[in-house]
């Protein structure tokens, strides 16, 4: 049996914790490693629990959300954030995807579409909510030259076919769908993703399609 994906609860309010914690515990194939009521706590908590995903909220007193992932996603081998919040402003959704979270979700969504979420994330796919999508193309109309030029100029140093992953991570493929449509093998799309990611100092591939769709 495979081991099950180990998640953190971050929240600074015990009974949405324990919500989670009561949601969550009896699927199968995760398992509640630990909780953390304030952002400053996580680094701890990681390490004491070895945990593969992070359900991170992002107003809390102390260390925020948004800090605590940008640090987390920093270190070496750092789980995997999905932020699961109330807050979903155009400011709130952009940093925290470009702090490394690799989803963003409402505190309402349903909790089969939270199960999906701690799944997809856990095998390296972000997952959004819908009203989270649109707010990525309303900045992606509202860019300015100045940051599509940036964004190309560093997708300059890409190599042709680590390019073409790219614009298919960009697109929203998973890696079999984008190794189907570039006949490549998903061994070999996953190798030019971490190839992607080390070139532009990134951390996951929504960071990737975030730069590719700024590019555009």
């Amino acid at each position: 049996m495979p081991e099950p994906i180990r998640v953190l609860l971050v929240d600074d309010e015990w009974l949405v914790r324990a919500g989670l914690a009561t949601m969550l515990g009896g699927v199968e194939g995760i398992e509640i490693a630990g909780e953390a009521a304030d952002g400053a706590a996580v680094p701890a908590a990681v390490s004491a629990t070895r945990a593969d995903v992070v359900l991170m909220d992002i107003r809390m007193p102390g260390t925020d959300g948004l800090t605590a992932t940008r640090l987390l996603r920093a270190a070496d081998g750092a789980p995997e954030v999905i932020v699961l919040t109330t807050f979903d402003t155009d400011e709130h959704v952009l940093r925290a995807l470009r702090a490394g979270a690799g989803g963003f979700l409402l505190k309402d969504t349903p909790p089969a579409e939270i199960v999906t979420a701690i799944r997809r994330v856990a095998a390296g796919e972000p997952m959004l909510s819908p009203s989270v999508t649109r707010k990525l193309i309303t900045h992606v109309t509202g860019r300015d030259h100045q940051t599509r030029t940036g964004a190309r100029t560093r997708l300059a140093c890409l190599t042709d076919s680590e390019r073409r992953v790219a614009e298919a991570v960009g697109r929203g493929l998973s890696n079999a769908e984008a190794a189907a449509e570039l006949y490549m093998s998903v061994t070999t799309v996953k190798t030019y993703v971490s190839r992607i990611m080390r070139k532009l100092d990134l951390n996951n591939r929504v960071q990737i399609a975030l730069l590719v769709h700024d590019a555009e």
